[in-house]
């Protein structure tokens, strides 16, 4: 092992110890940015950074894993990606179903495909909720894998979720407008039944949500990294958390 090498392992523990062990958060989420960035730095097409960012994930997963995470949601495909030239696009979903497949066959974590699968090719959403149903029985780590996924569109889908089911129930338009509540939108978001997110962490250098989890985050705390997904390192991950533990949080105290 070289003097670099030997270094960084070093850092990493420094890094490790840093961490208030009583404040890992139990739910991150992570917006994988910078796959065709880095590949047009390296003279590559788009496909070569989404295939190098899929296979990432479970490595990044499996740090979250031996930190303690209960939940990471991860965000891979948005509703506005789906406007990309259908080549790439038919290309990146290829990618993500592979590293679900992976996931699901390889692993005792529990995948949940969150997001419209009704704006994917019919066998793009096949594969993705066959993947997530292999693994309905696994006790360990809960993978949210948000594809087709719009923070607008979720809290939208939810309230018309919730509205076909108060007009199931016979209730009037009138009686709902009077009613409705937090939770009742909240009861009928991708993510229900699950706690809120407590740290959201965006590689790239892009210091902005783009709607991610829009509705969840609203005492979310946000860890933005200068690094492109597929270089995302240990130590990275790491700044993140012990950033995360030395927060004072208030939500909204």
């Amino acid at each position: 092992m070289g003097t670099p090498n030997v270094l960084y392992r070093l850092y990493e523990h420094k890094l490790a110890r840093q961490i208030r062990r009583s404040q890992i958060p139990e739910h991150i989420g992570i917006i994988l940015d910078g796959n065709r960035r880095w590949a047009k730095a390296l003279g590559q097409g788009a496909a070569h950074g989404h295939r190098k960012g899929a296979d990432h994930v479970s490595e990044v997963l499996g740090w979250a894993e031996e930190a303690g995470i209960k939940i990471v949601t991860l965000w891979m495909l948005s509703t506005d990606n789906l406007s990309r030239a259908k080549e790439e696009l038919d290309e990146l979903l290829a990618i993500i179903i592979d590293a679900v497949n992976q996931l699901a066959n390889h692993s005792n974590w529990r995948v949940k495909i969150i997001g419209d699968l009704a704006l994917l090719p019919e066998h793009a959403a096949k594969a993705l909720k066959a993947a997530e149903e292999r693994t309905a029985n696994c006790a360990g780590m809960v993978v949210n894998i948000a594809v087709g996924y719009g923070g607008r569109q979720e809290v939208a889908q939810a309230v018309q979720d919730y509205l076909r089911s108060q007009a199931k129930a016979g209730a009037t338009l009138e009686s709902v407008a009077e009613t409705i509540c937090v939770d009742d939108i909240t009861a009928h978001m991708y993510t229900r039944g699950q706690p809120d997110p407590d740290l959201i962490i965006r590689t790239s250098g892009e210091q902005r949500m783009s709607g991610f989890m829009l509705w969840q985050t609203v005492h979310t705390e946000l860890f933005f990294c200068e690094t492109y997904w597929p270089d995302f390192r240990r130590t990275d991950f790491l700044r993140a958390l012990r950033d995360y533990s030395l927060r004072e949080r208030r939500k909204g105290r």
